[in-house]
């Protein structure tokens, strides 16, 4: 069962009116579009995803209850268009739930999981052409490095490329617990007490498969641009590269023009148009109930003026 992570958290801090437009980037299985309807009854919510199965189970349940928002299957780095298309050129509220949805991890065909055998894929919306196949099996000992280290912060990230690329000479690397193999022969055991040895692997993969963090900083640019004054957007990341994306973003759009701020007096013009509400991480109680949440940080902007 899909929980959906700092629920209160996010409600809390969206600054939810009656009669906003608010828009969830992350439909997922609907949890925190749920929560979001719930509050706008006079209001409408647009909700993004890639996924068909996602869309279609969150469409059954959402649509028992209310009528006032619209799913749109799309990435939503094409949000702004996708809104204008709906003649709304602004809204209330934004929010991102970064995180791969747990019946996509739960789901092994989807090739999501390190625990689960299948097939390499990893793709968010089934109709892209690279999955992780293409990945693992077709890119270069130093790409495969390259991302290994970048997107999975691995620190045996070479070893692993090495090792894939040696197998592969054999034959084509076809599952997610092939890799997983690759993956532990390339480590000293040390490195696999702590967490499972895949886990970072597998997050690089998909990262690249799916193309999220170019994604993620063209997305918070538009929500930004979107968004009405008092306004905020709330993003939930589960890694340290979303997370820094977030963090910098929201900071260099909330301070002062370094080249104005020892200024005794700072023209309209030159103040920033944001302001960082704060960051939020999930109680014990939560990463109790749902170990996925413990890596979980909550971001949360406002628009000033």
């Amino acid at each position: 069962m899909h929980k959906s992570v700092l629920l209160n958290e996010v409600i809390a801090n969206m600054n939810i009116k009656e009669n906003g437009i608010y828009v969830d980037a992350t439909l997922g299985f609907g949890g925190h579009s749920s929560s979001i309807l719930k509050e706008i009854k006079k209001g409408f919510l647009f909700a993004f995803d890639q996924d068909e199965e996602a869309i279609s189970s969150s469409y059954e349940r959402l649509s028992k209850s209310y009528d006032n928002f619209l799913i749109i299957k799309d990435n939503f780095v094409n949000m702004r268009k996708r809104l204008m298309e709906q003649n709304v050129s602004c809204v209330d509220g934004i929010l991102f739930d970064l995180g791969v949805s747990s019946p996509q991890l739960d789901e092994a065909y989807r090739g999501f999981s390190y625990h689960n055998d299948a097939r390499l894929d990893m793709r968010m919306d089934r109709n892209n052409k690279l999955s992780a196949y293409e990945v693992v099996n077709d890119y270069d000992e130093d790409d495969l490095a390259r991302i290994i280290y970048n997107y999975g912060e691995e620190k045996y990230a070479k070893s692993i490329a090495r090792n894939i690329v040696k197998y592969r000479k054999n034959k084509n690397i076809e599952t997610t617990l092939e890799l997983v193999d690759i993956i532990k022969s390339s480590m000293p055991y040390k490195a696999m007490r702590d967490t499972h040895p895949a886990k970072r692997t597998f997050q690089a993969i998909r990262i690249e498969v799916n193309d999220e963090l170019n994604v993620l900083k063209s997305a918070l640019e538009q929500a930004l641009d979107l968004l009405k004054v008092n306004g905020r957007i709330c993003v939930i990341t589960f890694h340290s590269l979303e997370d820094r994306i977030v963090a910098n973003t929201f900071k260099k759009y909330s301070e002062v023009d370094s080249n104005v701020a020892n200024l005794p007096y700072i023209p309209e013009e030159y103040l920033p148009k944001f302001k960082v509400v704060g960051k939020f991480t999930p109680s014990k109680e939560e990463i109790s109930e749902n170990n996925r949440a413990r890596s979980a940080k909550l971001r949360v902007i406002e628009r000033i003026r």
